[in-house]
C-alpha cells in the first residue's frame, strides 16, 4: 500500500528528570508533534541512539524537523567552553550532528528550530557564538521576559530572495525568543536568510537545491492559527511530500 502522509523524524532532547530504574528519557514538546499532525504529517519520535545508527534511522523519512533543546558541546565547532555555557546535552551532540550530516548527505528536507539552527550550523564545520548577553555584538535581549499568552519579542529582516522569503512571503516579521546563543562563523553550503536588529542570525538556509531551512525563533511555540509559522510549516510538509505523490502517480 502506498503511503499517503509524508513521515517526518523528529529530534529530542536528553532529560535527566525521570524516575524509576532508567532515569534518562528521550522527550519532545508536544507543540512540534501537533504542527506536524495539523498539517498532514506523521510524526516519528527519534531518540537518541549510538551514532552508528544515524543513517539507518533516516531510511523511511519524508522529512526531518531538528527540534529546540540545549547547548552543543563547543568541542564539537573547535573551541572550549566558555563561563556562560548552558547545560550540555551529550547523547544528543553524539547522535544529532551525524544524523544531520547524513540527512544532507540524502538530500532529506530539513526544517531546523533554535537549537537546530545551530546543529545544521556545526554539522556543516560552523561554529557558534557561546552566550550573547556576554557578548558586545548582541545589543536586544534575545531570551523572552514575557508573562502571559504567546508573544513576540523582536523583528528579524528576511533577505529577498531566499527559501524563508518565499515560504513567509514577507521581509519583516515579528518573532518570538528563546536563545542565548547563535551561528558565527556559517558552515559548508549555508547562507544567512534573516538577521536581527543587532545583526544575530535568525535563520539559515542551504545554498543548494535541497530544502535546508532553520530558524533560530520558536514558530511551533505559536498559536495554532498563527500565519507565519503555518506558511513555514506547510512549505517544508509540501517538499515532504513530493515524493510519495510522484510514487502515486507511477503506480
Amino acid at each position: 500500500m502506498n503511503r499517503t502522509l509524508p513521515r517526518i523524524g523528529l529530534t529530542c532532547t536528553t532529560d535527566d528528570g525521570g524516575t524509576g530504574p532508567v532515569p534518562q528519557r528521550c522527550v519532545s514538546k508536544v507543540t512540534y508533534v501537533h504542527w506536524v499532525e495539523r498539517l498532514g504529517g506523521l510524526p516519528v519520535i527519534l531518540p537518541n541512539v549510538s551514532p552508528d545508527l544515524a543513517d539507518a534511522m533516516l531510511e523511511d523519512l519524508d522529512g526531518l524537523l531538528l527540534s529546540g533543546g540545549r547547548d552543543i558541546h563547543p568541542l564539537h565547532y573547535g573551541a572550549e567552553p566558555e563561563k556562560q555555557l548552558g547545560i550540555v546535552d551529550v547523547p544528543r551532540d553524539r547522535f544529532e550532528l551525524p544524523l544531520v550530516r547524513a540527512a544532507m548527505a540524502r538530500r532529506l528536507p530539513i526544517l531546523a528550530i533554535c537549537r537546530g539552527l545551530q546543529v545544521v550550523n556545526v554539522a556543516s564545520g560552523g561554529t557558534l557564538r557561546q552566550d550573547l548577553a556576554q557578548d558586545p555584538r548582541s545589543t536586544i535581549q534575545h531570551r523572552m521576559q514575557i508573562t502571559g499568552a504567546p508573544s513576540v519579542q523582536h523583528t528579524v529582516q528576511v533577505e529577498p530572495g531566499t527559501r524563508l522569503h518565499r515560504l513567509l512571503g514577507e521581509e519583516r516579521v515579528a518573532v518570538n525568543s528563546f536563545h542565548h546563543q547563535a551561528a558565527d562563523r556559517l558552515g559548508r553550503d549555508l547562507r544567512v536568510s534573516a538577521w536581527a536588529p543587532d545583526g544575530t542570525v535568525e535563520a539559515l538556509e542551504g545554498t543548494g537545491s535541497g530544502f535546508v531551512v532553520a530558524v533560530q525563533w520558536h514558530p511551533e511555540a505559536m498559536p495554532a492559527d498563527h500565519d507565519l509559522t503555518r506558511r513555514l510549516f506547510e512549505g517544508f510538509l509540501e517538499v515532504c511530500r513530493r515524493p510519495l505523490r510522484a510514487v502515486v502517480s507511477a503506480s
